[in-house]
């Protein structure tokens, strides 16, 4: 289960307040869902929304989401039976799975696209070995197992950072119920740091599976003392 999977849990909302609801989602062969707030879980007919506040967290599985508010969009089907589409939290955003975990101020899923877009500050996805943040945006393609950073973005493992303006990560299944990185690619004011060196260049491509990184345009690397000499592209171990 990736993150979006996590926020497809997060369907907030039943006619009762209570403190507990069971929920039958859209997509992922409607697997229930049970949703709890504070204070409660208030259904708004008029404008099809379904709202927990207060602490409001949903768990399916072993996947978790919790915000200061969840907001779940339906829309009724031709069978009469209606499906969740839209689902927002706000405030405190924290999405949890063994493997996975983001923060930020707010979260947006499309689940028609597949697709959770974090705004806000403290945005962070994080695996076993990997830690993505940006300031502007975090992005999270399910279908794709993609994710897109904006704004100052960095991928950071043990001593080694990318940063640049956007950053696209590949992951994909790997050992033991993990999700592996696998490749990172960076557009613009590129600056990849090692113990060893710092390189900048216009874009860059992380390959996590072998270890090595290329720059290209307006290369530039920084060894140890050594003055910084241009160069076209930087490919090493990393």
């Amino acid at each position: 289960i990736v993150l979006v999977a996590a926020l497809v849990l997060a369907v907030a909302g039943a006619p009762d307040p209570a403190a507990a609801q069971l929920l039958q989602g859209a997509g992922d062969d409607n697997v229930p869902v049970t949703v709890e707030a504070d204070q409660g879980i208030e259904w708004i007919r008029d404008s099809k929304t379904y709202v927990a506040r207060g602490n409001a967290k949903a768990t399916r599985g072993d996947t978790q989401v919790t915000a200061d508010t969840l907001t779940a969009h339906y829309r009724e089907k031709p069978d009469g039976t209606s499906e969740i589409f839209r689902i927002v939290a706000e405030g405190n955003v924290v999405i949890t799975t063994p493997r996975e975990r983001a923060t930020g101020d707010k979260a947006v899923y499309v689940l028609d696209k597949s697709l959770v877009r974090l705004t806000g500050r403290d945005l962070q996805f994080r695996n076993a070995q990997d830690l993505i943040t940006a300031r502007e945006s975090l992005e999270y393609w399910q279908a794709k197992h993609v994710a897109v950073a904006r704004g100052d973005a960095t991928a950071i493992r043990e001593n080694q950072r990318i940063r640049a303006d956007v950053m696209t990560a590949f992951f994909e299944d790997g050992k033991q119920g993990k999700t592996t990185l696998t490749r990172v690619d960076a557009d613009g004011n590129v600056v990849i740091t090692t113990p060893q060196e710092v390189a900048r260049g216009n874009e860059g491509v992380y390959n996590a599976l072998k270890g090595t990184a290329t720059l290209n345009g307006n290369v530039r690397i920084t060894r140890g003392k050594n003055q910084p000499r241009p160069c076209r592209v930087l490919a090493r171990a990393w």
